[in-house]
């Protein structure tokens, strides 16, 4: 049962986190949060240290100072082994199936470790809802099928214990513009449908698009924060980043 006092909570919070790879510094002083209910992006070029922020979210990577919180716990004393019984989904870059095992198989190890009470059965199908194109596919290896298709089973899999909080990385790359503006939809539906998203996105029209606000960071630290129309339409962002 939900405690009460949850709701108040930002579903996520980086409070002043700095990380390091070795002497090199990566993450500085990164704040940020994301409230229930909301789309969040948070942006950048290449190198400038996304996939270290969901590292970190997801419990992966050691902070040397700052703290992440999911649902006010902490992600550090909980382990990444626990956050999605804890309610929250999460896609990596790159997808990271298991590419021998068929869809239905990554869909039901994904459910397991959620400790959904909802059925497997009926998450399959509300699975098939969103992804009509996985519901025709479940009994194929999950290595064969294209790109794109790969790219709903992971969102299918982060989504399939029904999380409160959906996190995601990179989840346009490779994809054509046409999958782009699907994929995209299918977020702004599972946002309907009452899950929290916070989408780190190096292509930042496609994600602000869909988000109500946003982050920019540059070089291991947020150079500006705002609504998504403001950031759209910022000078000083466009001219590090769009």
């Amino acid at each position: 049962m939900p405690d009460p006092a949850q709701g108040t909570r930002p579903m996520l919070e980086l409070s002043g986190v700095c990380t390091s790879y070795g002497p090199v510094p990566m993450l500085r002083e990164v704040t940020l949060h994301v409230a229930r209910g909301e789309v969040v992006c948070l942006l950048g070029p290449n190198g400038a240290g996304k996939s270290t922020a969901f590292k970190a979210i997801c419990g992966l990577l050691r902070l040397d100072r700052g703290e992440v919180g999911i649902l006010g716990r902490s992600v550090a004393a909980l382990g990444p082994e626990r956050l999605s019984a804890l309610g929250a989904g999460f896609v990596p870059e790159g997808r990271r199936l298991f590419p021998t095992l068929t869809v239905r198989q990554n869909l039901k190890l994904a459910y397991d470790a959620s400790g959904s009470t909802a059925g497997f059965d009926a998450r399959l199908d509300a699975m098939g809802e969103l992804f009509p194109r996985i519901r025709e596919r479940l009994g194929q290896p999950a290595g064969t099928m294209s790109g794109g298709e790969q790219a709903m089973v992971a969102l299918a899999r982060a989504l399939i214990g029904a999380p409160q909080l959906l996190v995601m990385d990179e989840p346009s790359l490779g994809l054509s513009p046409r999958l782009i503006d699907e994929y995209f939809d299918i977020v702004t539906a599972v946002r309907e449908q009452g899950t929290t998203v916070l989408l780190i996105e190096q292509n930042a029209e496609a994600a602000l698009a869909v988000a109500d606000r946003g982050y920019l960071l540059v070089r291991g630290a947020i150079a500006a924060e705002g609504p998504s129309r403001a950031l759209l339409e910022d000078d000083v962002v466009r001219h590090l980043y769009l």
